[in-house]
């Protein structure tokens, strides 16, 4: 699986304005929204999957970084997307520090083991600092979208 498989690059947000947990997974999923990746009128549903996913356990996996995620049946194929916040937000992190770096999957419920190839490859390729170091410093949905490319292409170290 690679980021260029499911990660929309219309829908990615290289300053996210929302300063809240439910406001980044609303503000990520209204960018799904206008990239044609979820539909208009399930996108209040895939928002409260997703909040429903994060009170099981945050997704805040530490070191700055998110991955909210959820199944919902109104997408036919896995779609996600990147935020990028330069301030940092308090999204209830393992580590209790503030998230920088957010994906976000919604995938169909009966594709579950693309799903966690997906959710694999995110977090495989989040472990690397200088990735994770460039995608932070990313001005643009280019930057970003060069990034996922060379992160695709192995040009990083794992």
């Amino acid at each position: 699986m690679k980021f260029a498989d499911f990660i929309l690059i219309d829908a990615i947000r290289t300053e996210i304005h929302a300063d809240t947990k439910e406001g980044v997974i609303r503000e990520m999923t209204q960018s799904l929204l206008d990239a044609g990746g979820v539909k208009e009128d399930e996108y209040e549903g895939i928002v409260k999957a997703i909040i429903r996913r994060e009170e099981l356990g945050s997704t805040g996996i530490g070191r700055g970084i998110a991955v909210p995620h959820t199944k919902h049946p109104s997408v036919e194929r896995l779609v996600g997307t990147v935020a990028i916040s330069s301030a940092g937000i308090d999204f209830d992190s393992l580590d209790c520090e503030k998230v920088y770096l957010f994906f976000l999957l919604v995938s169909p419920p009966d594709r579950p083991g693309e799903h966690l190839r997906a959710l694999e490859h995110i977090t495989r390729q989040l472990r690397d600092e200088t990735f994770c170091r460039f995608l932070k410093q990313a001005k643009n949905q280019d930057d970003v979208k060069q990034l996922l490319q060379e992160a695709d292409d192995n040009a990083f170290g794992k």
